[in-house]
């Protein structure tokens, strides 16, 4: 059983006028894996990541995650395998403002199982395993955007999830925040997690080990990748 299941997945729009955002979709992802979803502005693609991380639905076709579909969860349910089982990074950082590093980064833990007394811990490990120990007190405004992003990352792991879903990660950053960001991304690969990687940049779609392109909805082409990079050292995640 695969851990992402795919079928004919249809999204529509129906604003001003109908719009088709993903048009019968089908492909599964395996646990451990490393996927790439590419495609231009518009594309669907980042539709597609709402809803394989349970933020919103599709309009038709089957969607399984673990096993179970989005009408198998209930609300609760579906609210603490996002929590727990799904882990997100996006292109803003999406950080508390005002808040600093080590409170950010436990803030999934206050929707969590895990005990108060061990939230610390959790997030130290967290903050630890992206090298950004010496900013503990710091907040986002006093980081650099490679800095936000790391912190980003290790809130999105404080739970240990399944599943890491990082879209345009790299966006907002210059070329050399950019590699670092994807060398930690390829150690939450190389740790065992299963990563999803929205973006369209080739150089850091290369880093997966497969690239689904779509275009207009519709996914253009499906491979492995030949020439993968890879991080000189997965220092990063432990």
């Amino acid at each position: 059983m695969s851990l992402i299941e795919v079928k004919n997945l249809e999204k529509i729009y129906h604003d001003e006028a109908i719009t088709p955002a993903l048009q019968g979709l089908t492909f599964n992802i395996e646990a451990g894996e490393f996927v790439a979803i590419m495609g231009p502005s518009g594309s669907g693609k980042s539709t597609l990541l709402h809803i394989l991380g349970f933020l919103d639905r599709p309009t038709a076709g089957e969607y399984r995650f673990d096993g179970k579909t989005m009408d198998e969860y209930s609300d609760e349910e579906l609210a603490r395998v996002r929590n727990g089982k799904m882990g997100f990074v996006f292109q803003t950082f999406n950080l508390l403002r005002r808040t600093n590093v080590l409170d950010n980064v436990k803030l999934p833990l206050f929707y969590s199982d895990v005990k108060p007394s061990d939230w610390d811990k959790k997030a130290l490990e967290a903050i630890g395993s992206v090298e950004m120990s010496h900013r503990l007190n710091h907040e986002p405004s006093q980081l650099s955007g490679g800095e936000q992003q790391r912190v980003a990352i290790a809130r999105a792991i404080v739970n240990n999830p399944l599943i890491v879903f990082a879209d345009e990660p790299t966006g907002n950053l210059d070329s050399k925040s950019g590699g670092q960001v994807m060398e930690i991304i390829e150690s939450l690969h190389a740790s065992g997690r299963t990563v999803i990687l929205i973006t369209h940049e080739t150089y850091t779609a290369e880093f997966a080990q497969r690239i689904i392109r779509i275009k207009d909805g519709l996914i253009e082409s499906d491979e492995k990748v030949k020439n993968r990079h890879h991080a000189n050292s997965h220092q990063f995640i432990k």
